[in-house]
């Protein structure tokens, strides 16, 4: 056939062949000419948002004040040491030349700046297979003579560089350290866009106030690009397009948090608890704010912000005074004596007693087989009525006064003054404490309650135990006629860019229901505690203010062994109270030997010295 012949001729072959060589070659070309030309902007945008790493930036952490004003917890340039990897890049396969480059320059560097290396080789392993792109931190929180030895030989150090990073301060170092807390490196957060690459370091609140509002003081993020090349490098020089695209956001600085602490209030509470292991609490009882609240031995938040030593956390922790425990919020203690006011108010108020009600105090109680003495005075107090029995802190009368009334009235007037339930303070660690009662003891002890638990109860011990806060609140309730507020330690939260802060409303948990001609009774002998001369808190005494208060007395640890929680309450000025406060001295002699000294001259320079706080608070 025509066709066949036509096949079979050999120019006619070669021909085609062209022809389709040709062809193809005009389609890749045509290809080549859409991809390079047509859409090579395309591919190059696509290839340009391949090699760029988003970067996760902190804002400022958010400032803490007291109400005046004062910082408590603010931010400081801190300057770190640097190396840019990429610039000291060794040839070669793999890392290991990169990695000993490294080695030395840190090495050389140590010399340079007299400072002991920070950073060892697993550390710039972790940095290569995690954080690439980023600068290498060598030494954190340089000081000025460092940073002048590195500045006189810049030039000779290539890759290397200095940095500003924040570091949360507290000027006032120890003071109100358990309130303010300390921050620590935070964890990448969980819900944050997924599109982060990396997370530059930050920090987060670990304990107090720096916990409780971390949400409020973190500051918003903001957001940088880096472009890498194919080895994940940081690339130093890149397009301007692909920077222009994707322009960094600038990160936001946290809120401000305003405390109710009055600063001049908080240094002599913690000046007169320096020499002690224990914890003080004053508050304003019109409205429940927190003046001062005070655990010692404190710690310097400055130590842990710039990162914990292991060895200085280790010491922390093994330290046998427990400088870490907030004592006046987490700690639980038998109050002792000082809680006799609400046996003497929950048998008044059940109409089982009466304020002329008399028991002879022989020295000791008989209860069945077994002897209670009254305290320190063996011979006994005589024949005493409600208000002499708080003067003198007669047990044997309370023991009685309990036995009367019954633990289901003092039980009942405990929670109406807050006892057994947590305060509600804007701060973690609030301790309920215990109440205890039959259906406690069912639960807990298997077995009911005795005539001894009662005995026990009326005095403040047993299973009973408060916290210092608590305390304090209870002391603020008994000036104030029974309003029980909640502690107000926050007055506000405002914008960086300042501006008044409207404080929350005080905020009361319960008025105690009892009549007030019998709160005026127990107030009267609070009086004499401290006023009276064979009160038990005399030392408490003003010559120019009337302060009322109760001292207390709690054996607790083995019996015989002797060991006591001293206390006391107190309020003044006695007829319009603007303080009330509450101290506790772990191993003191007695709340009145012991801790009404410190509360004379705490309520001393609150009210009485020349130049005193008078016109704060």
């Amino acid at each position: 056939m025509a066709w066949r012949a036509l096949w079979n001729d050999e120019l006619v072959r070669l021909r085609l062949l062209l022809i389709v060589m040709l062809s193809a070659l005009g389609l890749l070309a045509a290809n080549l000419w859409r991809m390079q030309l047509s859409q090579g902007a395309l591919y190059r945008h696509s290839l340009q948002e391949q090699s760029i790493r988003r970067v996760r930036t902190p804002g400022a952490r958010g400032r803490i004040l007291a109400r005046d004003g004062t910082l408590l917890a603010d931010n400081k340039p801190s300057y770190q040491v640097v190396l840019y990897l990429e610039e000291l890049r060794q040839p070669g396969r793999g890392w290991r030349r990169t990695i000993q480059k490294v080695e030395a320059v840190i090495q050389d560097l140590a010399r340079l700046l007299q400072l002991p290396p920070q950073i060892g080789r697993e550390d710039i392993q972790n940095h290569i297979s995690k954080r690439l792109p980023l600068p290498l931190v060598a030494w954190r929180n340089i000081g000025d003579l460092a940073r002048a030895r590195l500045a006189e030989r810049a030039g000779a150090w290539p890759g290397v560089d200095v940095i500003a990073a924040p570091l949360r301060i507290y000027p006032e170092g120890a003071l109100a350290a358990h309130i303010l807390g300390y921050v620590g490196r935070a964890d990448p957060p969980q819900d944050e866009d997924a599109s982060y690459n990396y997370y530059e370091v930050e920090s987060s609140g670990k304990a107090g106030i720096e916990k409780r509002y971390d949400r409020e003081l973190h500051g918003v993020a903001g957001e940088k690009v880096v472009p890498v090349d194919v080895s994940g490098f940081h690339y130093r020089h890149p397009l301007p397009a692909i920077l222009e695209k994707f322009k960094p956001r600038e990160a936001a600085p946290g809120r401000d948090v305003i405390l109710a602490l009055d600063l001049p209030v908080q240094r002599r509470v913690e000046q007169a608890l320096a020499n002690w292991r224990g914890a003080a609490v004053v508050v304003n009882p019109a409205n429940g704010d927190v003046l001062a609240m005070a655990s010692s031995p404190a710690y310097d938040p400055n130590e842990l912000a710039a990162g914990i030593a292991p060895e200085l956390w280790r010491a922390l922790l093994a330290d046998p005074h427990q400088p870490l425990v907030h004592r006046a919020l987490s700690g639980l203690y038998s109050p002792g004596s000082t809680f006799k006011p609400v046996v003497a108010l929950a048998a008044l108020e059940s109409g089982r007693a009466t304020p002329a009600l008399t028991f002879t105090c022989p020295g000791y109680f008989k209860l069945g087989q077994a002897r209670f003495d009254c305290w320190e005075n063996r011979a006994g107090h005589g024949a005493q009525n409600l208000h002499q029995a708080l003067e003198h802190s007669c047990n044997v009368y309370f023991f009685n006064l309990g036995l009367r009334c019954g633990p289901a009235a003092i039980h009942d007037m405990a929670l109406q003054f807050g006892f057994g339930r947590k305060t509600g303070i804007e701060l973690g660690g609030d301790m309920a404490g215990l109440a205890p009662d039959d259906a406690w003891k069912r639960q807990e002890r298997h077995d009911g309650w005795r005539d001894g638990d009662t005995c026990n109860l009326a005095i403040g011990q047993g299973a009973l135990n408060v916290t210092p806060l608590q305390m304090a609140m209870f002391a603020a309730a008994l000036a104030n006629g029974g309003k029980v507020y909640q502690p107000r330690l926050v007055l506000g939260v405002r914008d960086p860019a300042g501006g008044a802060v409207l404080p929350p409303p005080p905020r009361l948990r319960n008025t105690v229901a009892v009549d007030p001609a019998y709160m005026r009774v127990v107030r009267e002998g609070l009086r004499a505690v401290v006023n009276s001369p064979t009160g038990t808190g005399r030392k408490a005494a003003l010559e120019q203010f009337v302060v009322a208060g109760k001292t207390g007395t709690a054996e607790h640890g083995v019996k015989g062994e002797g060991k006591k929680w001293a206390w006391m309450i107190a309020f003044a000025p006695y007829e319009q109270p603007r303080y009330a406060l509450a101290v506790l001295v772990e191993e003191g002699v007695s709340g009145g030997s012991t801790v009404a000294p410190l509360v004379h001259d705490i309520l001393y320079d609150l009210l009485a010295r020349p130049g005193s706080l008078q016109g704060e608070g």
